[in-house]
């Protein structure tokens, strides 16, 4: 009898998603989960270290620095991390992601980059408005905002100049897509497209975590390939890829790493945990075997 698959649920804290994991690793069986808190993590890379007591870890930390960082350790240990590190650290840079989704060929809303106040005002400019306004790293549509006219833009610029932090140097300014007040959000684990729910607001931000409510979004064949598509761009894994509706066809606002899924299970039916539970014991299982 093979021994059971050991997996560290890496985390800041445990959040709904990660005791949904918990219990899905547990339904599945043969694996044994130890959570590892990375607020408390302390590696020695110079060291010579024990075999770490892990096949891999799945890593869910808050933090996207911890996160990235803890999987770069994690893997020159030799442990998988799900997702990996290069998939991360792309997810994490708004910029990096809209390379790779372009360089792939993948719909992405037309976007411009500049590095000073006084150039992105050019920018938004020639791009005409409503203009959406982003930083390089950050989720839950915080720190977004839309310009509607030049005014506006030059008010945000400002404000962003003063924040300081380099990010905030690097204007990543995004053509406003007019999503009649809803996205979809759909689901990618191991290279199928799981489920998609639709996020409508009368905002024109439809994360759910301000506030927008979800309902169920057929996968079509045309969504599942776009969102594929999307997610081999960025090296794949377990993903949840945003998108707009246009008369044209489906664009890719971005591609998330460390997704959320507590409030879709119910609104698709789909048990997204456990299928990124069985996506992580099938891979383990792989290595295992080769």
């Amino acid at each position: 009898m093979s021994s059971p698959l050991r997996v560290a649920l890496l985390h800041s804290v445990i959040r709904r998603e990660e005791k949904l994991l918990l219990d899905a690793f547990e339904r599945h069986g043969g694996v044994k989960v130890t959570c590892l808190d990375d607020r408390k993590l302390d590696f020695d890379p110079c060291g010579a270290a024990p075999p770490l007591p892990y096949d891999a870890v799945l890593a869910r930390s808050v933090s996207f620095s911890r996160g990235l960082y803890a999987r770069y350790l994690f893997e020159s240990r030799g442990l998988r991390c799900f997702n990996e590190s290069a998939v991360a650290a792309l997810c994490g840079d708004k910029l990096r992601m809209s390379l790779a989704l372009l360089e792939a060929g993948v719909p992405h809303p037309d976007l411009r980059i500049a590095f000073t106040a006084d150039s992105a005002l050019e920018a938004t400019t020639a791009m005409g408005y409503p203009v959406v306004m982003k930083p390089i790293v950050g989720s839950w549509g915080r720190l977004i905002a839309r310009a509607d006219d030049a005014d506006a833009a030059e008010s945000l610029l400002e404000h962003k100049a003063a924040l300081g932090n380099f990010q905030h140097q690097i204007y990543y300014l995004q053509r406003y897509v007019d999503k009649g007040g809803r996205d979809i959000r759909s689901f990618v684990v191991g290279g199928r497209c799981i489920a998609a729910i639709a996020r409508t607001s009368a905002h024109w931000r439809t994360n759910t975590a301000r506030g927008a409510t979800a309902s169920n979004c057929p996968v079509s064949e045309e969504l599942a390939s776009i969102s594929l598509q999307a997610a081999r761009a960025v090296g794949g894994g377990m993903l949840a890829i945003d998108l707009f509706e246009t008369k044209d066809g489906y664009l890719v606002n971005e591609v998330n790493d460390t997704m959320e899924f507590k409030n879709s299970i119910e609104t698709t039916g789909v048990d997204i945990p456990f299928a990124m539970a069985e996506h992580v014991v099938e891979e383990l299982q792989k290595r295992r075997a080769a």
